[in-house]
């Protein structure tokens, strides 16, 4: 009788477990999939015209790739790949987003749902604290590492190609920035004061530019840099509190920003980037916000404050620009990456109403 019982208990089990994961698999198949609250977020405030608006947050796998609630289950595994402390970011041409970590890059792959890593491998090479990052159209990743005082260069499939950087070189290199056009790699080095350009064929030295000081030309622990369209370099002169703007040959051209609490100042900026426009984007952790000038250096607009909601930040760090003006505002002790977007001419075109013909009579 006990054996009858014993049968009849697996039995009950079985069916039981069976019909589990039907239901399972009907929710997961069949309701329909969460989508993050869109925000209407945007700067200024009405009644004025908008120009910055907010549009996603991300901070791990789960916000890219499509989640299996039947396996997490079954395996009782809760895989969730999370940024812990990042800094540098950039968008490749196929818009895949790659962010600095410690111990790793981040890949955020939105087209095909997934994250991948790179620097993860020892049989490549383990990347301990990288920081800046920039991506040629050629597909070579190029990140430093202060760590190992080095730039590492890796392909697209994350294989490490070689280094720039011998014993010495370096002695903090942190913000790096390509010109396409003049095949020119420019590395900031923060604790040696000064920014390097190399060539993009071959990896030789053209030039060095900077040395600790405060008058035009000299650096105080710089940190980012990016080029506009027209060769023109901005580094961020961080502990001089003011960006310098240089010609393709090195030459000082002018300086936006000085030491304050003033909307227009700075107090420890550190991300730069341009938009379609020309318009000049500088991060500033202590501000919590990143402020807008024009191309004469005149501030337009301070974007965010400190906190921890949508258009907030706790010690923001890089920034990144792509060709659609969506604006990645590496948002570093809330471990995460804000998303924004300029609502320029670029964006206007692409949103404008069809103009109905003229009715006949």
């Amino acid at each position: 009788m006990i054996n009858n019982m014993m049968k009849t208990m697996k039995k009950f089990h079985s069916i039981f477990a069976a019909i589990f994961i039907a239901m399972l698999f009907c929710i997961t198949a069949c309701a329909p999939t969460s989508e993050k609250k869109v925000h209407n977020i945007v700067w200024p405030l009405p009644p004025e015209e908008p120009r910055i608006k907010f549009i996603e947050t991300f901070e791990s796998n789960k916000d890219f790739e499509e989640e299996n609630l039947l396996q997490t289950i079954i395996s009782g595994e809760d895989t969730e790949l999370k940024l812990t402390k990042p800094y540098g970011i950039t968008v490749d041409k196929e818009g895949k987003i790659y962010v600095t970590d410690i111990g790793k890059i981040f890949i955020f792959d939105r087209k095909n749902k997934k994250v991948d890593f790179i620097g993860t491998e020892t049989a490549s090479v383990k990347l301990k604290m990288p920081i800046g990052i920039a991506i040629s159209q050629e597909g070579k990743i190029y990140v430093t590492d202060t760590a190992y005082d080095k730039v590492f260069i890796f392909s697209l499939d994350g294989e490490m190609l070689t280094a720039i950087g011998q014993k010495g070189e370096f002695g903090n290199p942190s913000g790096l920035a390509i010109d396409e056009k003049r095949r020119r790699l420019y590395v900031v080095d923060t604790k040696q004061h000064n920014v390097r350009a190399y060539s993009t064929i071959d990896l030789s030295l053209l030039m060095t530019i900077g040395e600790r000081g405060n008058n035009d030309g000299n650096f105080n622990f710089p940190t980012n840099i990016t080029v506009d369209n027209d060769g023109n370099f901005y580094v961020v002169d961080t502990n001089n509190f003011r960006v310098q703007i240089f010609s393709p040959e090195g030459k000082h051209i002018k300086t936006i920003g000085r030491i304050g609490d003033s909307p227009g100042s700075f107090a420890r900026p550190k991300g730069i980037a341009i938009d379609s426009e020309g318009h000049i984007y500088v991060v500033d952790a202590a501000f919590q916000n990143f402020q807008i000038f024009d191309k004469k250096g005149q501030l337009l607009l301070f974007v965010g404050e400190a906190g921890y909601g949508n258009g907030q930040f706790f010690l923001p760090a890089g920034i990144f620009i792509d060709n659609e003006d969506r604006i990645y505002v590496v948002d570093q002790l809330n471990a995460r990456v804000q998303v924004f977007e300029y609502l320029g001419e670029k964006w206007k075109k692409q949103h404008a109403l069809p103009q109905q013909a003229p009715k006949k009579n």
